[in-house]
């Protein structure tokens, strides 16, 4: 039987920051773990499937850069993923 593209998976490291780390299953503030995701899934199908709220979400690093909710990611990428910051 051929293998569908929803059946293939791949795997991203994740860490979220500050408060946002209360989606990560009790993890600590930036303590990085695994997440499986279907192959071309976004930044956004990421949030999904943590359970993050939209407004919850200000910034978000792939390897590095900056990057959209909408960005394809790619298995192996490092995602940080940050809070709206309040304060001045």
């Amino acid at each position: 039987m051929p293998v569908s593209e929803r059946d293939l998976t791949m795997r991203v490291n994740v860490k979220l920051f500050a408060m946002l780390s209360r989606y990560a299953q009790g993890k600590a503030p930036g303590a990085p773990f695994e997440v499986e995701l279907s192959e071309g899934s976004t930044v956004q199908d990421l949030l999904q499937q943590l359970k993050v709220p939209p407004d919850e979400t200000k910034v978000v690093f792939v390897n590095g850069i900056i990057q959209t909710k909408d960005f394809n990611l790619k298995p192996e990428d490092q995602v940080g993923i940050f809070p709206p910051i309040a304060g001045g």
